[in-house]
């Protein structure tokens, strides 16, 4: 069964429509857009597993620049 997650993204000033952009890139992203709210960019994204989750959260989100800090929320229904 694959891993769902809604992953909430804190942007540097300026950079929520170009961090949407570059997240709906990664393999796995559903949905990425700017939002207005306590977050900058709230994204979707359907894995395989919680480790394919993870490497997609730390190794590929994280990475993109103008990300300051994520919040991965899996789904459980």
């Amino acid at each position: 069964m694959p891993v769902r997650a809604f992953v909430c993204l804190e942007c540097a000033v300026g950079k929520a429509r170009q961090v949407a952009t570059e997240v709906a890139r990664i393999p796995g992203v559903r949905l990425s857009h700017a939002v207005t709210g306590v977050y900058d960019v709230i994204t979707f994204i359907e894995v395989p597993d919680i480790q394919a989750l993870g490497s997609a959260v730390l190794s590929r989100i994280q990475a993109v620049g103008g990300v300051l800090r994520t919040s991965t929320n899996v789904v459980v229904e």
